[in-house]
Formats: C-alpha cells, sequence, structure tokens
C-alpha cells in the first residue's frame, strides 16, 4: 500500500493524510454523536463553552485517548511489518468499548474504512485481515496511514482533530451553534488537541487508561431518548 512516488516526482503525504482525516470519508462519522445528542438533549450541554469544556475533558481523561493510542499502535505495528500483535490490539479495543452503541459505531465505522482502502490499495487486505474481524476504526485507521508512510505525529493530530470536528458538528446542529462558532471552537480546542498528542505518543501498554464514565453513562442513555437524530 506504500504511496511512495517514482524519483523526481512530488510527495503526496500531507494529501494523502488530508484525505484520510476529511468530513467527506465515507466512514459514516456523520451519523454519530458519541453520546453528546443525550447530553445536548438533557440540556447539560447548551452552549459553545459548555461543549468545549465537555470535549477538553474528553481529550485529557476521555476515552477518545485510548482509541488514538491504539491507533498509534496499529500504525507502529505495520509499520515494524510485524501483525502479531494486531488482533490483540483490535480485541482489546472491543473489549474497552463500554456500550454498544459505542462498540458497534466501531465496528461499522472500521467495517467501512476497510472496504475503501481495499478499493483504493488491494495490497492493504492481508494486513487488514490479520487484525481480525470485525475491525474497530482505530486499527483500520492506524494501518492505512501507516501503509501510505504518514508520520506518525502527524497522524495522530489528525485523528484527534477529525473527532473533535465531528462532535463540534453535532453541538452545531443540536445545540444549535452557528457555523463560524463551530470554527472558533475547533480552534480553541487546538492546544487540547496537541497536548493530548504528545501525552498519547507516550503512553505505555500499561498506562492506557480512561475516566469516560460519563461518556458511557450518556451512551448508554442514548437509546431510550424519545427521537434521535444520530445512531449514537
Amino acid at each position: 500500500m506504500s504511496h511512495t512516488a517514482p524519483e523526481g516526482t512530488r510527495d503526496f503525504s500531507l494529501l494523502y493524510l488530508l484525505q484520510l482525516a476529511s468530513p467527506a470519508l465515507p466512514v459514516g462519522a456523520y451519523s454519530y454523536s458519541e453520546g453528546l445528542e443525550t447530553l445536548i438533549e438533557r440540556q447539560t450541554l447548551t452552549n459553545a463553552d459548555a461543549l468545549e469544556d465537555w470535549l477538553e475533558r474528553e481529550l485529557h481523561l476521555g476515552a477518545i485517548r485510548l482509541e488514538a493510542a491504539v491507533m498509534v499502535r496499529g500504525y507502529r505495528t505495520e509499520t515494524a511489518g510485524d501483525h502479531s500483535s494486531l488482533a490483540y490490539w483490535n480485541q482489546w479495543l472491543s473489549a474497552a468499548k463500554e456500550t454498544e452503541e459505542l462498540r458497534n459505531q466501531s465496528w461499522q465505522m472500521g467495517r467501512a474504512l476497510s472496504q475503501l482502502a481495499v478499493a483504493l490499495h488491494p495490497t492493504v487486505d492481508a494486513t487488514l485481515s490479520a487484525s481480525g474481524t470485525p475491525c474497530n476504526f482505530a486499527i483500520a485507521f492506524g494501518i492505512i496511514a501507516a501503509g501510505w508512510q504518514l508520520d506518525e505525529r502527524s497522524v495522530l493530530l489528525a485523528y484527534l482533530q477529525s473527532w473533535a470536528t465531528n462532535a463540534i458538528g453535532v453541538g452545531v446542529k443540536l445545540i444549535p451553534l452557528g457555523q463560524t462558532i463551530g470554527q472558533q471552537l475547533l480552534v480553541r480546542l487546538y492546544p487540547a488537541i496537541d497536548t493530548a498528542a504528545t501525552e498519547i505518543l507516550a503512553l505505555e501498554d500499561d498506562d492506557l487508561a480512561s475516566c469516560g464514565w460519563g461518556l458511557a453513562l450518556a451512551s448508554m442513555a442514548h437509546e431510550t431518548l424519545y427521537s434521535r437524530l444520530f445512531r449514537s
């Protein structure tokens, strides 16, 4: 799946990274709120400041750190050419999902991304298969990024920024927030995203933990909402 260009041609790494992290990537991310719909419906999050505080705490303590850390391990495994631990980390992440909705989201997005990757670069199929079925989105993301030989920290920043962009999109629709306010909020999150990336890259395997019980409770309550716009 290498994207290495012939000698004398330009390096398209940035373009590959932008494509992988794009909201237009057809993996269904837009259809999930990761518990935010519950929190907004119950008036826990009522404005941009409240949403910003929630997202900053998730970056500092929440489940997104685990996802991102496992994504990095998928990336490093593919980079090293040793796929023996892929199935372990894929199963580990599935077990770490605290609700059925969150687990199904990760599996559905992982399946969509895997199918897309094979369509773009058929040689990646064997590596994705080594992770087992169903494949979590974070694992597929890391494998594909490594196959495209993208910079590790840049991949992690893009992963976190994509997550934040989707979450803010939920707030724009449901709170609701203006589009400009949403973009201002995203910019304000950049220091927290940068700090989280630095911390995640330094995490040892035994340090993988989160304090995301608020997300778990919101996710569990989501299926009982009277009406829902999102799937989680």
